[in-house]
């Protein structure tokens, strides 16, 4: 069962195109969206490879418009982040975050969020992928995803690993 619009952070976008699991997106989402500040961050080349828009599966570039909204966030978030949470708020969207600061501030404002370890748990759930672990290791190993063990003891439970 998909749902149907998600609007993604950069983070989850980029550990799953480095984790070669862009294609969960679709199995889970309709609609894709991120804002610009995302899109100029995933294209961007940095210690990262550089992901085009195009390759990530359903997925629309939206400017949001509390441009006032954005800017306040901005006192605690990163451009991309405050972004994102404004775009979600503005639809009535989940949102796709895994930076806690970002994850916090969606909480407080009543916005429904996953990260990439909870897309991970459902995709192993649903039958997509037949191990979380090994892949969060690689995120952690690899990307420089921060989780704690504590987190990792917690993947492995609830993928019952």
């Amino acid at each position: 069962m998909t749902i149907g619009l998600v609007v993604s952070d950069t983070s989850p976008i980029r550990v799953l195109h480095h984790l070669s699991q862009l294609q969960l997106l679709a199995e889970f989402f309709d609609e894709v969206l991120i804002p610009p500040a995302v899109a100029r961050e995933l294209e961007a080349r940095s210690r990262f490879a550089s992901i085009s828009v195009a390759e990530v599966p359903k997925c629309r570039i939206e400017m949001p418009k509390d441009v006032a909204a954005i800017k306040q966030l901005e006192a605690e978030l990163q451009r991309g982040e405050a972004e994102a949470i404004v775009l979600a708020r503005e639809h009535d969207a989940a949102l796709l975050i895994d930076e806690r600061a970002g994850r916090l501030i969606a909480r407080r404002l009543g916005i429904s969020h996953t990260g990439v370890l909870g897309l991970l748990v459902r995709a192993k759930q649903k039958g997509l992928i037949s191990d979380v672990l090994p892949l969060v290791l690689r995120a952690r190993d690899e990307v420089n995803f921060f989780v704690s063990d504590a987190v990792v003891d917690q993947v492995r439970r609830l993928a019952d690993e």
